[in-house]
């Protein structure tokens, strides 16, 4: 993401570390701050689910015959 600034906001740093990063933060910050605002990007585009409905038919058994 050429031109932005590829610092770790605080809670961007926070969930870095928890999903276990720590050595990733400290070597390679830059590279962590793209990758998170490139998922927030990807994020953004993913259509919502109302939870309601199912992504594929029913697997009922049925009778051959």
């Amino acid at each position: 993401m050429a031109g932005q600034s590829s610092t770790l906001d605080p809670d961007t740093l926070a969930k870095a570390r928890a999903a276990g990063l720590d050595k990733a933060v400290a070597e390679f910050p830059d590279c962590v701050a793209d990758a998170a605002r490139a998922a927030a990007l990807d994020l953004a585009d993913v259509p919502a689910i109302d939870g309601t409905t199912e992504p594929c038919p029913s697997m009922r058994i049925r009778s051959s015959r």
